[in-house]
């Protein structure tokens, strides 16, 4: 069977970009591009530009042609077919080219930035659903006005409303602690003692931002009562992040506690512990990952990336996001080097004997497409 069908079933597949977020409301300067083609919240220094990067190369390899440019376009002349093209054209044009056929859109952050469900469905034309941030619904609850005793009950009644047509979860633990948090569930009594303290905390700050380990313990634990998937940022991410308590084996004693409650676990980007995750994906038959930020972020590289989540764990726990957040670049190229990456991995495999071409088309459709559907209860097309 000729390796053309691989590729033709690579190109072809309507992608499930299974943890996205949606693309741009309004018109970004250069200095703002710039700043959203980095995970730093830092500044970009004067002297240098983002687009002296393995992501800055590949916007302008990749997504310049598809704004009507040459590739390799330098970045004046992209900025100016952007601005040329408007933010509805462009998200248009990149989020239609990705062939990504349903998109998962985490709403929990900066929502005001960026495009929601419905205005995600229009622009891009495919099926959009929603995943919900645990950390943004009990920060909602506190901010309508709840007491420290009242909200345990409180957060699991606004957590059932919340995702009734949601169709997952999302925690950043990874972010606000680190993976090294007390694995345990813990107790309402400790829950709203804990909460006591934190109001107080965000009294002195004027700011509402959970990151106290019981509170996010318990919301954790809360999504897993649920019953939806969660998905968990691991690994890679702004400087909010301390990397080193993100890996996600630091994780295994929680995930060995979830196991009994039947609740899927979905290590979200991993980079640069994809074999970490990956191990975990093989052992524990609740736990999934992906590498998707990372492959945006690493560009010409990316393919390495995507063959090494690749070795260990079976084809069934892997699945293909993006984590593309605002600039439609991000959510063209996540499907664009995805798919490039899994078609030079594959091919080198079938081309040597080593698989069979059949075996990696069906593989190709596990990951981008299957899986997905199977984890999330995703209705598929007759």
């Amino acid at each position: 069977m000729s390796t053309d069908l691989l590729i033709d079933e690579i190109e072809q597949l309507p992608l499930v970009d299974h943890h996205v977020h949606g693309a741009l409301r309004d018109e970004v300067d250069r200095a703002a591009l710039e700043q959203l083609l980095t995970e730093s919240d830092r500044p970009v220094p004067t002297w240098m530009t983002q687009f002296d990067s393995q992501l800055g190369f590949a916007v302008r390899r990749w997504c310049a042609p598809v704004l009507g440019l040459a590739p390799h376009a330098d970045p004046g002349a992209y900025l100016a077919r952007r601005r040329e093209l408007g933010t509805d054209e462009v998200n248009r044009r990149l989020l239609r080219a990705s062939g990504v056929g349903r998109y998962l859109l985490e709403t929990g952050y900066k929502g005001e930035d960026i495009l929601d469900v419905p205005g995600m469905a229009t622009v891009s034309g495919r099926r959009v659903d929603e995943v919900v941030r645990l950390e943004t619904v009990l920060e909602d609850v506190v901010r309508a006005g709840v007491t420290a005793a009242a909200l345990p009950d409180r957060f699991r009644e606004t957590l059932a409303a919340r995702t009734a047509t949601a169709v997952g979860l999302k925690s950043i633990i990874a972010y606000r602690y680190g993976f090294d948090f007390d694995p345990g569930r813990p107790h309402d009594v400790e829950v709203a003692a804990a909460a006591d303290t934190w109001f107080a905390a965000c009294e002195d700050t004027g700011t509402i931002r959970v990151d106290d380990p019981v509170l996010l313990r318990f919301i954790l634990w809360c999504g897993v009562d649920r019953g939806l998937p969660i998905q968990l940022h691991a690994g890679y991410g702004d400087p909010d992040v301390e990397l080193h308590r993100c890996d996600p084996l630091l994780l295994t004693r929680f995930i060995k506690n979830v196991e009994p409650h039947g609740t899927d676990l979905l290590l979200l980007h991993c980079y640069p512990f994809q074999r970490n995750a990956g191990y975990l994906a093989q052992v524990f038959p609740h736990v999934y990952f992906d590498v998707g930020l990372g492959v945006n972020y690493t560009g010409a590289r990316s393919d390495a990336v995507i063959a090494e989540s690749l070795e260990l764990a079976p084809f069934a726990k892997i699945l293909f996001s993006s984590d593309a957040w605002g600039p439609p670049e991000l959510h063209y190229l996540g499907a664009l080097l995805w798919r490039r990456g899994m078609g030079r991995a594959l091919t080198r495999w079938t081309d040597s004997g080593e698989w069979d071409v059949a075996d990696a088309r069906r593989v190709v459709r596990m990951i981008g497409h299957d899986n997905a559907c199977r984890v999330y209860g995703l209705e598929t097309p007759e």
